[in-house]
């Protein structure tokens, strides 16, 4: 068995590459929680099922980065020491930041007018968006090409956020 140390990749025994099989994922996870389950130790002492515990929440955790694209390419590039820094790095490319602002424009514009097929249209538009830049994700994080994936990820951050907004902006007009 891993280590609590090991990286997610290892605690299930997968390769660390972008692509992870969701299948593959999910049986390795269900292998590992039933291991590791809290209730497989409550008649156990208590540095087992506190252990047990560290396991189970260990377990939970790498999955849930695993299963999450955007999270596992974060998880990658640390693992790598490459730190995103999507708090304090704001830094894109030119093209990138005009399509931000298009984006936002548009969102204001169908909000104003209380146009919810032009917000899913756009949110449409956002995921394609998404589809294709995290292809070219893969492609940058599998050939090591660490800063840019690191742009790319900090490109898809920003995406998630307006695809957010969007859903926001829908949900309210909705149900006005």
């Amino acid at each position: 068995m891993a280590t609590l140390t090991d990286s997610h990749f290892d605690l299930f025994g997968l390769p660390p590459t972008f692509a992870v099989d969701p299948d593959r994922l999910d049986d390795a996870y269900r292998t590992v929680q039933a291991q590791v389950h809290p209730d497989r130790f409550a008649a156990a002492g208590d540095a087992q099922r506190r252990l047990a515990m560290q396991w189970a929440t260990r377990a939970n955790e790498a999955y849930q980065t695993l299963r999450d694209p955007l999270k596992r390419a974060r998880y990658m590039l640390s693992l790598r020491g490459i730190d995103v820094g999507a708090e304090n790095n704001t830094a894109m490319e030119p093209a990138f930041l005009m399509q931000q602002m298009e984006w936002r424009e548009n969102i204001e514009d169908a909000a104003a007018a209380r146009n919810v097929g032009a917000l899913e249209t756009l949110l449409d538009a956002l995921r394609d968006e998404e589809r294709v830049r995290f292809s070219k994700l893969a492609a940058l994080i599998d050939s090591n090409a660490d800063q840019a994936a690191g742009e790319a990820v900090r490109q898809l951050m920003f995406i998630e956020r307006v695809a957010h907004e969007i859903g926001v902006q829908i949900e309210r007009l909705e149900s006005a």
